[in-house]
């Protein structure tokens, strides 16, 4: 969880830049705090865990090469859009891990208590162009939202491949949780769907996952 200041009150812009350009660069100021916000997720590339801002670019990348196996056609940038602000409000409500029940129980709360924290910081023509795709994201009601939220779990469920594992090992959790977390792939696309089944398949045959209880 953030404190109540503001990155942009500790070196203030100019008063002489106009105002709704100064909302806008302290708004980006701010949201630097999600460089900050560690995931359980690993990275593929070295060993370390992924930040909110790096699988938010990740799935920024993920949106326009994988937009060919929506099952319903998609505007490609606005679900970009969509995959870029969904995390935001973490900058505030801290992430939650998708296996975590204990920590997801006041996840919604949390989430829009920051949602109403952050995006008044904009403009109010911004901020309502904002929060309007948060809200979509969060409701999955278009094809745009139901792809983002596809590849939000996809990604993850890549590293944790590369990772031999990753955060399919933590205790507790089984193969069942991972299909039952992960099934949201196939209301955007049943093809990723398909080769997320046979990546959990395989996935078990090699000891990455605990079998069912």
């Amino acid at each position: 969880m953030s404190d109540e200041r503001l990155l942009s009150e500790r070196n203030p812009l100019p008063t002489a830049i106009p105002e709704r350009l100064r909302a806008q660069l302290n708004f980006l100021v701010e949201v630097d705090k999600l460089k900050t916000v560690l995931r359980q997720s690993p990275l593929a590339a070295v060993e370390r865990r992924e930040n909110d801002a790096e699988h938010c670019w990740h799935l920024a990348m993920m949106v326009p090469v994988l937009a060919e196996y929506s099952d319903e056609p998609i505007d490609v940038g606005r679900t970009i859009q969509l995959v870029v602000v969904h995390d935001l409000i973490e900058i505030y409500a801290g992430d939650t891990p998708l296996y975590d029940a204990e920590a997801g129980h006041d996840q919604e709360a949390r989430e829009r208590a920051a949602a109403d924290r952050l995006f008044p910081l904009l403009p109010a023509d911004q901020a309502e162009h904002f929060r309007a795709l948060w809200d979509e994201f969060e409701q999955r009601r278009t094809p745009e939202a139901r792809f983002a939220k596809a590849m939000d779990r996809l990604q993850p469920f890549l590293l944790n491949w590369m990772a031999r594992g990753g955060t399919w090992q933590a205790p507790g959790v089984t193969v069942d949780d991972v299909r039952r977390r992960k099934s949201v792939i196939g209301d955007a696309s049943s093809s990723l769907w398909s080769a997320a089944r046979e990546m959990i398949d395989e996935g078990v045959r090699r000891g990455w996952m605990r079998p069912s209880a």
